[in-house]
């Protein structure tokens, strides 16, 4: 899935000759349309296939999520019309389904994990799976750069300085259409494997009260013979809902640690990339967009990016991998939020030292620092812990709403502070933007956000080393037993 939203990174660069005068960026309206509903149908997708999957099931409703984002996924490069107006808003419709689908395989990806995993390295199999997006990042990120290389060979063009118009070839729009296209390919390859793949036992023994099916999967995928044992899987006594008395005592702080923990997160996370165009444009590897064409800033950027993912958040993601089942998730989610803090006011309070051209290398380094402590941390986490704390008829659920409220908190991030970071001086603020408070400011209210994060992360349990049952409490309710096949095989295997 995250091979295709990879795919989106170069798309305002070939669009933007169309769309406005001024090289290498969008109109604001036009930008805020492109990302917003995409972010818009992420958060639907997770509130709604989070919700599905404790209903249908895992399995079914990932199948469904998955031919989604395969279908949108080329229609999105498919947008086409004589019209720019017509071709935006065909794309917009299909890139806000094709972030439904993609909401909904966050919470069914997590969950899924969660209950095929043995408690011991369960942290790292979940990690692992949010792990790789870095991977799609990297693939998309490379991909874009041989198609537009391969463009620029291909069909030459002036800069922009030279000819506006000509500057982007009429070829240039193929270039984001065949990238978002290709993104399908590698997320319809794995549709064999999810038909193949059977329902989680502990939805089918927990939910489905079906412990002679949960039995019999779990004997597939063991390749042992596993015995059902019915009369247990029927002691269950208190079955109580979202919105219950039961679940506020329960879980209610739970919940609230694991949404406003992600929220948070996520205001921090997708702010940083915002100041993404300064640091490239300081350390060489972007030049201004007006002495490039429209292919060669594709090529640009898509090298830039890569090179940071490459560089820190790869690496990030596979640290918690490897340590998540170790140091814990609390730990992790806890140092993250704590040095992505200390980096953000390291950054805000001399920032008038940094943009001196001579020190912007160490802007770069604590830049990238950030990411690696947002990767090695709590991003990570708030997608491990919320598919591992609540009770298995819950547990896509509450994931769904954890992931859309860090989704919220990515629309606070990607346009509150496009505006909120513009500079004071109306004449100095990106065409078509108001002024104002400036990028030191919006680090330090960046730096305050990441220690909110810091304080909330204490509503949140540790996970390390226990059942799913432990931790959901559906053991002390239902008697040892309760989880039947699943527990037994599922938990040990």
């Amino acid at each position: 899935m995250h091979m295709i939203s990879s795919a989106y990174l170069s798309l305002p660069n070939c669009l933007a000759a169309y769309t406005t005068m001024l090289p290498g960026s969008l109109p604001p309206n036009v930008s805020a349309a492109v990302n917003g509903v995409a972010f818009c149908g992420t958060l639907a997708g997770q509130l709604f296939f989070g919700w599905l999957g404790d209903k249908l099931g895992r399995k079914k409703v990932y199948g469904m999520t998955l031919m989604l984002m395969v279908i949108c996924s080329i229609a999105s490069g498919l947008s086409f019309s004589s019209n720019p107006k017509a071709v935006m808003a065909t794309l917009c419709f299909f890139r806000f389904w094709l972030g439904f689908g993609i909401g909904g395989d966050y919470s069914l990806s997590a969950t899924i994990m969660s209950e095929y995993a043995n408690k011991k390295t369960r942290g790292a199999f979940i990690a692992a799976v949010f792990a790789m997006q870095g991977s799609g990042i990297l693939g998309g990120g490379i991909f874009a750069i041989i198609i537009s290389a391969a463009f620029m060979a291909s069909f030459h063009a002036p800069p922009y300085e030279v000819d506006p118009v000509g500057s982007t070839v009429p070829e240039a729009d193929y270039v984001w259409r065949i990238v978002l296209m290709v993104g399908a390919l590698p997320a319809a390859l794995t549709y064999y494997w999810r038909l193949k793949m059977p329902e989680t036992a502990r939805y089918t023994a927990l939910v489905a009260k079906n412990a002679k099916q949960a039995a019999s999967d779990m004997s597939k995928v063991l390749q042992m013979d596993i015995e059902a044992e019915p009369q247990k899987i029927e002691q269950e006594k208190i079955r109580y809902g979202l919105f219950s008395k039961e679940f506020a005592k329960r879980h209610g702080l739970h919940l609230l640690g694991t949404t406003t923990t992600w929220f948070l997160l996520d205001i921090a996370f997708y702010s940083q990339n915002l100041f993404q165009k300064d640091i490239f444009s300081a350390i060489g590897w972007i030049p201004s967009a007006k002495t490039m064409n429209a292919l060669e800033e594709v090529y640009k950027i898509a090298r830039a990016q890569t090179l940071i993912a490459l560089c820190s958040t790869v690496p990030g993601y596979w640290f918690t991998v490897a340590f998540i089942d170790i140091m814990g998730r609390f730990a992790i989610q806890l140092m993250g939020f704590f040095f992505m803090t200390v980096f953000m006011f390291a950054l805000a309070i001399p920032y008038d030292h940094w943009i001196h051209k001579d020190n912007r290398i160490g802007f770069v380094v604590m830049y990238s620092l950030t990411f690696f402590f947002a990767n090695f941390g709590p991003n990570a986490t708030t997608f491990v812990v919320p598919a591992e704390i609540f009770p298995a008829r819950l547990r896509s659920t509450c994931h769904g709403i954890s992931a859309a409220a860090g989704k919220l908190g990515a629309m606070v991030g990607a346009f509150g502070f496009l505006y909120l970071a513009q500079n004071k001086d109306k004449a100095k603020a990106d065409a078509g933007y108001p002024a104002g408070i400036g990028v030191k400011n919006s680090l330090i209210v960046l730096g305050v956000i990441n220690a909110l994060g810091f304080l909330f992360t204490f509503l949140v349990p540790e996970s390390k080393g226990k059942s799913l049952e432990e931790m959901s409490g559906e053991n002390e309710n239902n008697g040892e037993g309760e989880a039947g096949a699943s527990s037994s095989s599922s938990s040990n295997h």
